[in-house]
C-alpha cells in the first residue's frame, strides 16, 4: 500500500476546481476564492484510509503546460472536475483532458480518473446519462461524484473516492467489459484460497472461513453471517457451496461480487494481508524479510517451522503413505510461481521404494535449502503462507541463526542440528557412491540414476549420543588449485581415495597438505571401493602411513556395493567428529591395539562372563528365599548396567583431557560410581552372612 495519495484537480476555467478544495478545508463555501489554491496536506489521522493526502490544484491561468505536465507524471489520482450545467465543460472531458493525460502517461501504468460534476446545486437534473457513455469508453474512468461546493454536498465523499482509488484500485482486479476478474487476480485469489484450505479438500469449511476472516480482518464472522454469505452464494451459483463449504468458484464469485458492489477494498485487505502489492505481485519485503546473519553462523529452521512443514506434508499426502508421489508435490507446489523442486532432489534426500521423496526426505531437503540459501527458503515459506497461518510478523520467525562456531569451540559443546560434510577426492575415487550409500542406496541402484538427475549434496539424519542431528554431504569438485572459500568452509572434510587406482591417494594427500594440515577441521581418509583389491598407492607414503603422520584416523573402508543398504556407521562417526572436533573421540578402527579395542575385547571374553555368573550366584545365596525368586531378573538387569558402565568408562578413555569437564562424563562417572558402591555393599554383606 501506497505511504501517501497525491490527488490533481484539472478541468475548464470557472468549474469550481479552487471552490471544491476550499470547501473541503474550511468545511463552507468561500466568499473569496483565488485563482488557485495553495497544494495542501491533510494528515493520515484524518484521512479515512489513515493515509496522507496532497491536493493539487491547477489553473491554466496561473501555470503553464509545462507545469502541467510535471504534475500530471507526479499524481497518482486526477480528477477532472466539470460544470453539470455546461455542456461545453463536459465535452472538454473527452475532447481535450482524457486524451492530454493519456498521451502524458504510459499505457502499463495509467493514473486513474475520476470525473467529478460541480454545482449541482444548480440544477435540478443529473448529468449522469451525459456521463455513463463516457464512462464506458474509458477504462481509467474509476466513478463520478456530482457534488456542489456551495452547499458541500458530496465533497469529503470526492475525496475519499479519489483516495480509494489510489489505494485500492479496480483496474488490476476487474474488466468492466468482460464483467469478471482478470487473470492475474484470480491467481492470486486461487493461491490464497489454497493456502487458506487448511486440509486441502477442496472447500473452507466454518473453521477455515472464520481462520481466514480473523487473519484478514482481525474478527471472526458471526455464525449467521457466516450463513448468510454461504446463500449468497447458493443463489448465484450451483458450485459455489459443497458439503456446506465455500468451494473456489464461491470465494471467486464472493470477490466478484465486492468489486461489482463497489467494495473492492476488501478484496484488496485480503491480497495484501496475503502479500500482494498493486500490481498482484507478492512484494519483496513479504517473500525476503529481513534477517542478519554474522559471520561463521549458520541458518537452521526452528521447532515450529518444522511443525508447519508437517502440516503442509501431512495437508497433501493424501493416500498417507508417509512418502509424496510426483502428483502430489506437483499439487504441494501449486501456490509457487515456479517448479522449486529439480529431478536431482530425489537423488539429495531419502526417497522410498517408488522414488517418491519420504516424510524425512522431504524434511531434510527444506534444513538443505534453508543452510545452503536462506533467503531461498523464506522465499517458498512465503508462497505457503507460513506468517499467515503461523501468525507470525514473518517467515524469519521460522530460522534460527546459530552461534558463532569459534564460541561453540571455546564452550566445546554445540546447540547446532545440521552439520555439514565435504567430500574431496579425485575423479572416480567414489565420491558419488558415498553421497548415495548415506541415503540408503547400494551399487545396484546407483547405476539408475541418470546422469543428468545426479546431485553434488545429499543429507539425512544421523543419531549422536540419542540425539537427531542432519548430515549435510557436498561433493566437491577435483580442482587442488582452486577450491574456494565455500569448499573449504564446513565442520568436518573426508578424503575418499579409490584403493583398486594407485593414482587415486595422491590428490587427497596434496588437499590436505595444502588446505588442511594445519587446519581446525576434523579430516577423515576413507580408503572407497574396499571389495576391490587394494594396490600399493603411487605416492612416497602408504595411506596408512600418512595417517599415521599426521595423527589421523587410519583410512576408513568403505563399499556401496552389498546385497543390503550401505552401513551407515562412518556417518554417525563424521556427525560426531563434526561435534566435537575439540575432542578425541573413540577409536574408528578395529586394530586390536589400541584402548578402545583392547576395552571391547575384555567385554568380550569369557572370563567376564563367568566372573558375573560368580557374582549372581553369590549375591543370589545370601538372599532369603522369599528374596530369591524376585532376585533373578533384577540380577540381569544388573548386570547388563554394569556392562554399559564399563563400556562408557572405556570410551571415556578415548576423549581429550579437556572432555573431562563435560557434564555428560561426569553424569556417567557418577552412576559408574554408584553401581559399584550398591555392588560392593550387597558383596560385603553376603560375605558377613557366610561367615
Amino acid at each position: 500500500m501506497r505511504k501517501d495519495v497525491r490527488i490533481l484537480l484539472v478541468g475548464e476555467p470557472k468549474v469550481g476546481k479552487t471552490s471544491l478544495i476550499m470547501s473541503l478545508v474550511s468545511e463552507e463555501f468561500p466568499d473569496e476564492v483565488p485563482r488557485r489554491a495553495e497544494e495542501i496536506t491533510i494528515p493520515a489521522d484524518v484521512t479515512p484510509e489513515r493515509v496522507p493526502t496532497h491536493i493539487v490544484d491547477y489553473s491554466d491561468a496561473e501555470q503553464s503546460e509545462e507545469q502541467l505536465f510535471q504534475e500530471i507524471s507526479k499524481a497518482n489520482v486526477i480528477c477532472i472536475v466539470y460544470s453539470v450545467n455546461n455542456k461545453k465543460s463536459i465535452e472538454k472531458v473527452t475532447s481535450h483532458w482524457i486524451p492530454l493525460i493519456n498521451d502524458r502517461t504510459d499505457k502499463d501504468s495509467r493514473v486513474p480518473l475520476i470525473l467529478v460534476g460541480n454545482k449541482s446545486d444548480l440544477v435540478e437534473h443529473s448529468s449522469m446519462e451525459t456521463i455513463l457513455p463516457i464512462m464506458n469508453q474509458y477504462q481509467d474512468i474509476e466513478t463520478c461524484v456530482e457534488c456542489s461546493a456551495k452547499n458541500l454536498k458530496n465533497i469529503s465523499e470526492l475525496f475519499y473516492y479519489a483516495q480509494k482509488a489510489v489505494l485500492h484500485p479496480t483496474g488490476p482486479l476487474y474488466c468492466p467489459e468482460e464483467k469478471e476478474l482478470k487473470p492475474s487476480c484470480v491467481k492470486a485469489l486461487t493461491r490464497i484460497f489454497k493456502v487458506s484450505d487448511l486440509d486441502n479438500d477442496g472447500i473452507l469449511n466454518d473453521n477455515e472461513l472464520n481462520f481466514f476472516q480473523r487473519t484478514c480482518f482481525n474478527t471472526p464472522l458471526a455464525p449467521q453471517a457466516l450463513e448468510d454469505v454461504k446463500n449468497v452464494v447458493r443463489r448465484n451459483m450451483a458450485d459455489g457451496v459443497k458439503d456446506n463449504g465455500l468451494t473456489l468458484k464461491g470465494f471467486l464469485f464472493l470477490h466478484t461480487l465486492f468489486i461489482q458492489r463497489g467494495r473492492h477494498e476488501t478484496t484488496w485487505t485480503v491480497l495484501r494481508r496475503f502479500g500482494y502489492d498493486d500490481d498482484l505481485e507478492l512484494t519483496q519485503e513479504y517473500l525476503f524479510p529481513l534477517i542478519k546473519i554474522p559471520p561463521d553462523c549458520t541458518t537452521e529452521l526452528n521447532h515450529n517451522a518444522y511443525l508447519f512443514l508437517q502440516s503442509v506434508f501431512d495437508k497433501h499426502d493424501k493416500d498417507r503413505d508417509c512418502a509424496l508421489s510426483p502428483e502430489e508435490v506437483k499439487d504441494l507446489f501449486k501456490v509457487f510461481p515456479y517448479m522449486p523442486w529439480g529431478p536431482d532432489v530425489n537423488n539429495t534426500v531419502c526417497t522410498n521404494d517408488k522414488g517418491w521423496i519420504t516424510y524425512q526426505g522431504y524434511l531434510s531437503q527444506w534444513t538443505l535449502t534453508t543452510y545452503l540459501d536462506v533467503q531461498r527458503s523464506l522465499e517458498y515459506l512465503g508462497y505457503l503462507g507460513y506468517s499467515i497461518i503461523c501468525e507470525q510478523e514473518s517467515q524469519a520467525a521460522a530460522v534460527t541463526v546459530t552461534r558463532n562456531k569459534r564460541i561453540d569451540l571455546q564452550k566445546k559443546q554445540t546447540q547446532r542440528s545440521v552439520f555439514r560434510c565435504n567430500i574431496l577426492g579425485a575423479q572416480g575415487s567414489g565420491k558419488s557412491g558415498f553421497l548415495q550409500a548415506f541415503l540408503g542406496r547400494n551399487l545396484q541402484r546407483q547405476r539408475r540414476i541418470r546422469e543428468d538427475h545426479k546431485s553434488f549434496y545429499a543429507i539425512n539424519t544421523t543419531y549422536v549420543y540419542g540425539q537427531e542431528k542432519y548430515l549435510l554431504l557436498h561433493e566437491v569438485m577435483p580442482d587442488v588449485d582452486f577450491l574456494s572459500e565455500t569448499d573449504l568452509s564446513c565442520d568436518v572434510v573426508c578424503l575418499v581415495y579409490d584403493i583398486n587406482n594407485p593414482s587415486s591417494f595422491e590428490y587427497c594427500a596434496k588437499v590436505y597438505k595444502q588446505y588442511f594440515i594445519d587446519s581446525k577441521t576434523p579430516c577423515v581418509v576413507i580408503a572407497a571401493k574396499s571389495d576391490l583389491y587394494d594396490v600399493r598407492q603411487h605416492y612416497s607414503l602408504s595411506p596408512h602411513d600418512f595417517c599415521r603422520k599426521h595423527k589421523l584416523h587410519p583410512p576408513q573402508p568403505f563399499t556401496c556395493n552389498t546385497a543390503d543398504a550401505p552401513s551407515k556407521d562412518i556417518y554417525t562417526r563424521l556427525t560426531t567428529m563434526a561435534m566435537y572436533p575439540h575432542a578425541r573421540l573413540r577409536c574408528m578402527c578395529s586394530c586390536n591395539r589400541c584402548a578402545y579395542c583392547l576395552c571391547q575385547n575384555l567385554l568380550k571374553l569369557e572370563l567376564l562372563h563367568s566372573i558375573k555368573a560368580q557374582l549372581r550366584r553369590v549375591v543370589y545365596n545370601s538372599l532369603p528365599l522369599f528374596l530369591q525368586e524376585r532376585f533373578i531378573p533384577k540380577s540381569n538387569k544388573l548386570a547388563a548396567l554394569l556392562e554399559n558402565v564399563l563400556e562408557a568408562d572405556c570410551s571415556a578413555r578415548h576423549m581429550a583431557q579437556a572432555d573431562l569437564k563435560n557434564s555428560t562424563f561426569w553424569l556417567r562417572a557418577s552412576l559408574g560410581a554408584t553401581v559399584f558402591a550398591v555392588l560392593g555393599f550387597a558383596m560385603y554383606r553376603a560375605l558377613l552372612k557366610q561367615r
